[in-house]
C-alpha cells in the first residue's frame, strides 16, 4: 500500500476501535505535528491494530495495562477506555483490569486510571457494579 492507502486503511480501523475520540486526537495534532497524526493512523492503527493475531478486545486490555503502567496517560486512557467499551469489553472487565494493574504498577497509577474510567463510564451511562437486576 502507498502512504495514502495506509492512512485510509488505518482511519477505518481507528474509527471502528476509537470512534470520535481517536479522530479528535489525530485532529488535535494537525497544527503542530501532522506527521505524528499520520503515523498514529497509518502505523498504529493501519498496521498494528489491524493485525489478526489478537482480537480488538485483547489489544485494548494490553493497551489499558500499558497506559496505566506508564502513568501520566490520562488523555490516552480516556480514548482507550472508550475504545475498550466499543470493542466489547464491559465496564466490569475494564475495572477488573485496572484493579489487576495495581499489583504490577502500583496503587497511584491504578487509582488514576480508575478515576479516568469512572468519568468515561459516567459519560457512557455504564457501571462496573452489579445492579439490583443482577441480584
Amino acid at each position: 500500500m502507498n502512504r495514502s492507502e495506509r492512512f485510509e486503511h488505518g482511519m477505518k480501523v481507528l474509527e471502528r476501535v476509537d470512534g470520535e475520540g481517536g479522530k479528535r486526537v489525530v485532529a488535535s495534532l494537525g497544527d503542530v505535528s501532522p506527521e505524528l497524526g499520520h503515523q498514529v493512523v497509518a502505523w498504529a492503527f493501519g498496521d498494528m491494530y489491524a493485525r489478526p493475531e489478537l482480537p480488538p478486545r485483547d489489544r485494548q486490555l494490553v493497551t489499558l495495562g500499558v497506559l496505566t503502567a506508564l502513568g501520566g496517560c490520562e488523555i490516552e486512557l480516556d480514548v482507550h477506555i472508550n475504545a475498550a467499551l466499543n470493542v466489547g469489553l464491559t465496564a466490569t472487565e475494564i475495572s477488573e483490569a485496572l484493579l489487576h494493574s495495581a499489583v504490577y504498577c502500583g496503587m497511584p497509577r491504578a487509582i488514576n486510571a480508575t478515576l479516568v474510567a469512572k468519568r468515561v463510564f459516567a459519560d457512557r451511562g455504564v457501571s462496573p457494579l452489579p445492579t439490583d437486576a443482577d441480584a
